[in-house]
């Protein structure tokens, strides 16, 4: 079966990284993103800092942002979403990643002196995609690892989103938090899941008939029908395979069990 087409409005909804610190979590995100459906990476100011794999991390210039090239750490946790990387579009600050959207949710577990209302990604989710459907432009605002986005930051933004979790241990990496609000977005699309499903060749009426037949003569062969009602018992196995829905290549094998179990155990 073919793969479904995945939909196009999902390449509206915009994941943008403020001012990230660790490489391989820029990696990881477009690597959770893509797995989504979702395409297009913002980062805001990248703060990278100095990691086994990067010790000398690339500076960010707020003066010349396009220059900005992320290390090769990014791309291998990146796995096979490198183009995203390669695709992502590079800002100074946060109001130039959000300028053409008309809905920017900023992801926060803090309380604040905010009064607007805090949504989990499941309850904001329809209205973000109808958005995207009608062809407008939605953000989804991570900040920085340690420090979470700035009240500043927040503020930019026109919606409060925060992932529900348990309220005396609450740590998720950015990478998994980016990967939590990427699958309840795509949860609510209409992608099909049929091309994961194995395909089954359903056993027709005379196979079933064959294989109960053959049930007969290895029970029968065995004794087992000795002290018991063979037509009560075989109504019974004849129930047993119409409930179990069989395929032809479960046929197969019973049927291979019972032709051997037939020649190691002849009848007496």
């Amino acid at each position: 079966m073919n793969k479904p087409v995945l939909p196009d409005y999902l390449h509206r909804i915009r994941v943008v990284l403020a001012r990230t610190s660790h490489p391989a979590n820029i990696g990881a995100a477009a690597r959770a993103m893509k797995t989504m459906g979702l395409t297009s990476l913002t980062l805001v100011a990248p703060n990278l800092m100095a990691t086994p794999m990067t010790a000398e991390p690339p500076v960010f210039d707020a003066a010349c942002p396009q220059d900005f090239r992320l290390p090769e750490e990014s791309f291998i946790l990146a796995s096979g979403a490198r183009d995203v990387l390669e695709n992502a579009r590079i800002v100074a600050d946060l109001p130039a990643a959000l300028a053409d959207t008309t809905i920017s949710c900023a992801l926060t577990s803090r309380k604040r002196e905010l009064t607007a209302p805090m949504h989990t990604p499941r309850q904001l989710a329809p209205e973000l995609l109808h958005a995207a459907q009608n062809g407008q432009q939605v953000a989804l605002v991570f900040g920085n690892e340690t420090f979470g986005l700035s009240i500043e930051e927040v503020q930019s933004c026109n919606r409060l989103l925060t992932i529900n979790g348990n309220p005396d241990y609450f740590s998720l990496n950015l990478a998994q938090a980016v990967q939590v609000v990427s699958y309840e977005l795509f949860s609510h699309t209409d992608v099909s899941m049929a091309h994961l499903q194995q395909n089954v060749n359903r056993a027709t009426h005379a196979q079933v008939a064959g294989l109960v037949g053959h049930c007969r003569e290895v029970m029968a062969e065995s004794g087992f029908f000795e002290r018991r009602n063979e037509e009560r018992l075989m109504r019974r196995v004849a129930a047993l395979f119409d409930r179990a829905d069989l395929s032809s290549e479960d046929i197969d094998i019973l049927r291979g069990f019972l032709k051997t179990v037939s020649s190691t155990h002849p009848a007496k």
